[in-house]
């Protein structure tokens, strides 16, 4: 098994991937929507947005992972998703267990957000693996490419 992924990298891969998804996204959805204003909180669609997010950013990470072990913002990193047991790329299941854990909590409403923080923030405590909660799930850890 190669070594456990800094912590720091595995954060800046999520940003990477965070803005890959979320960017294009929203400018669709603004184009779709031309009278709609961000700034109007209150306005159903910014929940539609979120959601319609959470969503791609869920199929993006769930192919990804099972095809590479990697998503974009991993590849630039130089870490990968394994299977704890073996190293393999968590192929199928593992694979969208993962990314379903990851992401698709965020759209339940105010709950949601909650545990995608507990989520995220698991892996600051957890020993040996450093395992976020959606690692656990699927029984898989992050780990260097670099030898």
């Amino acid at each position: 098994m190669p070594p456990l992924a800094n912590r720091f990298k595995r954060l800046v891969a999520r940003i990477i991937d965070a803005l890959l998804v979320s960017v294009p996204v929203t400018a669709v959805f603004k184009a779709a929507m031309w009278d709609w204003d961000p700034a109007n909180w209150n306005d159903g669609r910014s929940t539609s947005l979120g959601i319609i997010i959470a969503v791609v950013y869920f199929v993006y990470e769930g192919l990804m992972l099972t095809h590479r072990g990697q998503t974009v913002g991993k590849m630039v990193m130089s870490i990968r998703v394994a299977m704890l047991e073996n190293g393999a790329i968590p192929q199928g299941s593992p694979g969208w267990t993962r990314a379903a854990v990851y992401n698709l909590p965020q759209v339940v409403p105010c709950c949601g957000v909650l545990f995608w923080l507990v989520n995220v923030l698991w892996c600051t405590w957890d020993m040996p693996f450093h395992q976020c909660i959606h690692d656990k799930a699927a029984k898989t850890v992050v780990v260097s490419t670099v030898q």
